[in-house]
């Protein structure tokens, strides 16, 4: 395996533990969930250099990571209005 790749695969590993790790507030997961997807456009560009059929796929994911921040962007808001607050803990409404 080349360096690039060793890289690659192990800051998408650091990526999905702190997605994993971090639970208390929404923001700080969305941003684990943001670099998680940046990392993998990096190793989907690094691959799409070897396969010249691959660059349509690397337009489509990048399409779907915007959206997918745009509405988790628009969910945190939307929670921040009605909760207050983007704790996990504060979402649960029949906790007493």
């Amino acid at each position: 395996m080349t360096p690039v790749t060793v890289f690659l695969m192990v800051s998408i590993a650091l990526f999905i533990m702190s997605f994993i790790s971090k639970r208390k507030h929404l923001l700080a997961t969305l941003i684990s969930l943001e670099g998680l997807m940046l990392m993998l456009f990096g190793m989907i560009c690094y691959f799409a250099t070897f396969y010249f059929n691959f660059f349509n796929f690397v337009l489509v994911f990048l399409t779907l990571s915007a959206c997918e921040g745009a509405l988790g962007l628009g969910l945190l808001v939307s929670i921040v209005r009605t909760y207050g607050s983007d704790h996990f803990n504060s979402l649960n409404s029949l906790q007493c």
